[in-house]
């Protein structure tokens, strides 16, 4: 017969034969550590339990708690090439092996961040060179949920012909840059999601408290419960049956068919747009590991708000700051680049007014930068192919801000314009750099207008080191001027580097953007 003490003793004896020390995704084999600054290290065991964690000749200890959650946090770290051992003791021992000390940084965004080596130009022979045991690579799931996940299902790879190809193109170039110049070996979280707009990459609650999102959340309620009907549910076997129809008698008759089938609305609220989601299912997770700072290419899923961008993009990069507890770490991002057809006549555009929105976000939000690339998109293809001048223009950002290389980094922008004799006098901030035009003499990409507000190509020149000379003789008394202000603008203007002048406007007319 068993006794009340000995059931508590198997008992305990079966608690303590499950116990067992987890760790999340991150925190592995072959990761690297951020240097010179301390880095928490998390992971769960049993309540209760005591984790002892040792590298590098230092040891820290927690205790798991009652959720079993336990950290430490490491002190700085210089960076260090040699692979080491990280031990991890509580209820059983892990030994992490490969672990170097190095720059880390995010790689975030939509469809031009995930877009991967292996669908850029020269990708046999960047994947077939791509030999830097030295750079490491990981990259999270795309889960969007309402639900906070604390862990995803990944694992750190050293860059090689093997695993390169299906990473980030623009995170794998920037990283390479940086480990070939800085010679210290670079850790590469990638979380990009295709088409993801910026507002699921934000804490709901964090959007609800604020009245600038107001509309916006209350538009996503009112669609989470028409996605939640019976209603939906309906309409969606319809329009799958019909796409069904569709696909069978394409099969029947030998045709090619390629529409895709209808979303469903779980789908939806699964997405990637929808306030909260990416942040819970993609970044959360990742939140805490040291990193040196984030590089985003994101926008074109919001461009037809490019207003509101303007609020929730700084929002959003000190959300990131406020939720990392690293201060406000480095926040570099590339600007929309051209796409579309080239329209004949100037006007407005919501792209243009995103590229706005983007560059008032560097002029207001600290430690933050912008490359432009106004110059290497593609008018028929929303993802331009050339991924290693992108990321060698973030790169440069980088190395000049926090490694302390001399060199240019930032795109001349609009400084002042002053309207004198039928002609606009543009003065531009160059940072210590001067202009010239690419591919012909004339300077392209201007437009003037009068009191009408009705826009004109313009003629202009170069009159000076960071000045330009705009006029047209349609226009007799300019109010405003624009250079490269369309989806896809004709424009030539660029620093003695090579980089390309930033679209702006002199003007402040309403936005096409705004709220009605």
């Amino acid at each position: 017969m068993r006794t009340p003490a000995l059931i508590s003793l198997l008992a305990a004896l079966a608690l303590q034969a499950r116990a067992e020390l987890k760790l999340p995704a991150i925190i592995g084999d072959n990761m690297v550590l951020q240097q010179k600054q301390a880095n928490p290290l998390w992971g769960w065991d049993t309540p209760g339990t005591g984790v002892t964690v040792k590298f590098a000749g230092q040891t820290k200890s927690a205790t798991a708690g009652a959720d079993g959650k336990w950290t430490v946090k490491l002190d700085p770290l210089p960076a260090n090439a040699n692979p080491a051992v990280l031990s991890i003791q509580g209820s059983t021992k892990r030994d992490l092996q490969n672990v170097l000390v190095g720059e880390v940084w995010i790689c975030s965004g939509q469809s031009n961040m995930q877009w991967s080596v292996n669908a850029s130009w020269d990708f046999e022979l960047e994947t077939a060179t791509a030999k830097h045991p030295l750079i490491r690579l990981i990259s999270v799931p795309q889960v969007g949920t309402q639900e906070p996940q604390q862990d995803f299902k990944g694992e750190w790879k050293e860059c090689s012909p093997q695993t390169v190809g299906g990473f980030s193109a623009v995170g794998f170039f920037y990283g390479r840059v940086l480990h070939q110049v800085l010679g210290v070996p670079v850790g590469l979280i990638n979380n990009a999601w295709g088409g993801s707009a910026a507002e699921a990459w934000v804490r709901r609650d964090v959007l609800e408290k604020d009245a600038r999102f107001k509309g916006l959340i209350e538009g996503w309620v009112a669609r989470e419960k028409q996605l939640a009907s019976e209603e939906a549910r309906l309409a969606h076997e319809k329009a799958m049956a019909a796409w069904k129809e569709k696909a069978d008698a394409a099969k029947a008759a030998g045709q090619p068919f390629t529409q895709r089938a209808p979303q469903s609305p779980q789908a939806t609220l699964a997405g990637n747009a929808r306030p909260g989601n990416i942040y819970n299912g993609v970044l959360l997770p990742t939140i805490g590991y040291g990193v040196k700072g984030a590089i985003w290419y994101q926008g074109e899923s919001n461009a037809s708000r490019a207003h509101e961008y303007g609020h929730l993009f700084p929002l959003m990069i000190q959300h990131w700051r406020d939720e990392w507890k690293q201060g406000d770490f480095p926040f570099y991002w590339v600007q929309l680049a051209d796409f579309k057809a080239e329209k004949p006549e100037p006007g407005d555009s919501d792209w243009a007014e995103l590229r706005e929105s983007q560059t008032k976000t560097q002029n207001a939000v600290p430690n933050s930068g912008q490359a432009v690339i106004i110059d290497l998109g593609e008018a028929n293809d929303i993802h331009p192919k050339n991924k290693r001048d992108v990321a060698e223009r973030l790169a440069r950002i980088a190395l000049a801000r926090d490694y302390g290389m001399d060199i240019r980094w930032r795109s001349p922008e609009f400084k002042a314009a002053e309207f004198q004799g039928g002609k606009a006098i543009v003065t531009l901030d160059t940072f210590g750099s001067s202009l010239r035009t690419v591919d012909v003499s004339e300077v392209k990409g201007f437009a003037l207008c009068g009191e009408d507000r009705k826009w004109v190509w313009a003629e202009a020149k170069i009159a000076g080191r960071d000045k330009v000379e705009v006029s047209t003789k349609t226009v007799p008394n300019p109010v405003a001027v624009r250079y490269a202000w369309a989806d896809n603008p004709v424009c030539n203007l660029f620093s003695i580097e090579g980089l390309p002048v930033t679209p702006f406007r002199s003007d402040d007319f309403p936005m096409i953007t705004a709220p009605k």
